[in-house]
């Protein structure tokens, strides 16, 4: 299985955000600096789509402060997420680096969540694999905690936190100002914590969108799209010259 969709529902909506964990580095406002993915090309698609259940902000994030997103299948309602596809290794990459872990992860338990419909990794946050559907024959896999939301005391999530998630809705999902601020003012660890006019100000400050289609519900096709960059812009392989040129993951270091 050499691709599948990584489903992203938290600052990974946006773009750019997901490009610090394909190349590494340490994004604007961070406190923690990325060893990256050892294949650090971009997605070769990347489609809007809507899934059973919802997003809610708990516990405390080390490189952003404030709560964190975390997905759970069971709430009502329907999770705005972005789905990149990526290659197996990619995904593995991109999850060890959620999970304070260095790349080069064991593919076992992506392929336990593939077949099962769930594996969980350990008992951290964004341990645990989930299946939340398939799409052009393929997979589509997330990450989140072991945990209902109901289980846990939510939290609410910085500003810059939220802010990037505010951008990747309106960026993948062609959303205006109104319907982005509808959207986050229901997550649990928002919702009461956040005002609305705070919302307005912080989504308002969100980079325009670009055209996008309509998001996909669950299970329903998509127009396909040949590979594009993290701004766009369309591309055949292979990373960015002079970005990491010396990267070494048996060298990678966290610094939180």
């Amino acid at each position: 299985m050499p691709l599948l969709w990584y489903v992203a529902y938290g600052s990974n909506l946006h773009a750019a955000r997901l490009d610090w964990y394909l190349r590494g580095g340490r994004p604007p406002g961070g406190l923690r600096t990325y060893p990256g993915c050892r294949d650090c090309r971009p997605p070769r698609r990347t489609v809007p789509a809507l899934i059973p259940g919802g997003v809610y902000f708990a516990g405390e994030s080390r490189a952003w402060t404030g709560g964190m997103a975390f997905y759970d299948p069971e709430l009502p309602g329907r999770a705005a997420v972005r789905a990149y596809l990526v290659t197996v290794e990619q995904f593995a990459d991109i999850a060890a680096q959620e999970m304070y872990r260095p790349p080069g992860a064991d593919l076992a338990g992506i392929r336990a969540a593939v077949d099962t419909g769930r594996a969980t990794l350990g008992p951290g946050r964004y341990e645990t694999l989930l299946r939340v559907g398939e799409r052009d024959g393929l997979p589509m896999l997330t990450f989140t905690a072991p945990h209902r939301a109901v289980r846990v005391p939510w939290t609410r999530p910085a500003a810059v936190y939220l802010g990037m998630l505010a951008r990747g809705l309106r960026e993948a999902h062609g959303w205006d100002v109104a319907r982005t601020v509808d959207y986050l003012a229901g997550r649990p660890g928002v919702a009461g914590r956040w005002t609305r006019r705070a919302l307005r100000t912080l989504v308002g400050a969100a980079a325009p969108p670009p055209p996008s289609g309509a998001p996909v519900e669950f299970g329903q096709s998509a127009p396909a799209a040949g590979p594009v960059d993290m701004n766009g812009r369309s591309v055949d392989s292979g990373c960015p010259p002079g970005v990491f040129p010396d990267k070494k993951v048996a060298r990678a270091r966290f610094s939180a």
